[in-house]
């Protein structure tokens, strides 16, 4: 492969990336993940997957985007599409791991809880995530992080519907509380909500 048809891959769209990749070009899907690894991975830990973990599910999802490259159709973005197939194979994780059931009741954080009157830490969003329940950071993170819809998470999680809208509004809800003090600060409020806004 000439280094020409390399920088030409960085060049396409994810759409024309996914073509090739179809036709069976590696390497195109290779500057797929050099350009969204990364976020996926993000994903992942907010969802509360930890380091190796993040990277181990990241890959697998990233593997069973390329088998089903020629099913992406260009509806939405590639990479909320890979987010969303991330996202579901970490839940079959927790559920064949038994941990799924112990996240998705409502309890105390306590790491949330120490960490919620630290005022004299810069706040972003993986910081403020932390004040949420684990229930409350898996359904906000795959509300918002993977894109699904409350009903799919619902599904996913095999939650009623109504909890997981509460569980995402409480999130919201503690969300705001937390990066609020922030934002009232002066300078600092606009990097917390142009991190929050790309996070």
């Amino acid at each position: 492969m000439s280094g020409a048809t390399i920088s030409t891959y960085a060049s396409l769209h994810d759409v024309e990336l996914c073509a090739h990749a179809a036709a069976g070009e590696r390497r195109a899907f290779g500057e797929l993940v050099r350009r969204h690894g990364s976020a996926i991975r993000g994903l992942l830990r907010r969802m509360g997957a930890q380091g190796a973990e993040a990277d181990d599910v990241a890959q697998d999802a990233l593997l069973a985007a390329f088998e089903r490259i020629s099913e992406f159709r260009g509806e939405g973005t590639f990479a909320g599409w890979v987010k969303r197939i991330a996202a579901r194979q970490y839940l079959r994780r927790l559920q064949r791991e038994k941990r799924l059931a112990e996240l998705a009741v409502e309890g105390t954080d306590e790491e949330a809880d120490a960490t919620a009157g630290d005022a004299d830490h810069r706040i972003d969003l993986d910081e403020a995530l932390k004040v949420l329940s684990p229930a409350e950071r898996l359904c906000v993170s795959m509300c918002y992080g993977a894109g699904l819809s409350h009903g799919e998470a619902a599904e996913a999680l095999n939650l009623p519907l109504g909890t997981v809208k509460s569980h995402v509004k409480r999130g919201l809800e503690k969300l705001r509380a937390r990066l609020a003090p922030a934002k009232e600060a002066g300078d600092s409020g606009a990097t917390v909500e142009g991190r929050r806004s790309n996070g």
